[in-house]
């Protein structure tokens, strides 16, 4: 499966199940440019996963919504939870691991960890 353009319209659908991979990047971004091909490739390799990417030119909201400060940033989501999130290129033995890692993740733990945090954060107990 090739990429996928994600709009600010698009993407609670997109991030809703199983694993994503969001990509948040800018043509004039030299490390963006870099990190494209690996991306693309990632996505031939695994076409049980969502690539997703997100100009953030054209998609100023939508960034702003994730905090996106610097660019390439990586978002990755399971079962519409998010599961990890940082700036930079990763290289393309790093991606594969982290794909690597995030099919191994214990949902039912993560969904726990998940729903604890969400109450703490809300001010209130958890389930």
């Amino acid at each position: 499966m090739a990429t996928t353009t994600m709009t600010k319209q698009t993407h609670d659908d997109t991030i809703a199940d199983g694993i994503v991979l969001i990509d948040f990047w800018a043509a004039w971004c030299g490390p963006c440019r870099q990190f494209a091909p690996i991306f693309e490739e990632a996505s031939e390799v695994h076409p049980d996963i969502t690539f997703a990417k997100v100009d953030t030119e054209a998609e100023q909201e939508l960034a702003a919504d994730y905090g996106i400060r610097s660019i390439p940033t990586l978002i990755v989501y399971r079962d519409g939870i998010p599961v990890f999130g940082q700036p930079g290129a990763l290289p393309g033995g790093a991606l594969k691991d982290l794909i690597t890692q995030v099919k191994a993740l214990d949902m039912d733990d993560v969904r726990e960890r998940y729903t604890a945090a969400q109450a703490a954060r809300d001010g209130q107990p958890a389930e």
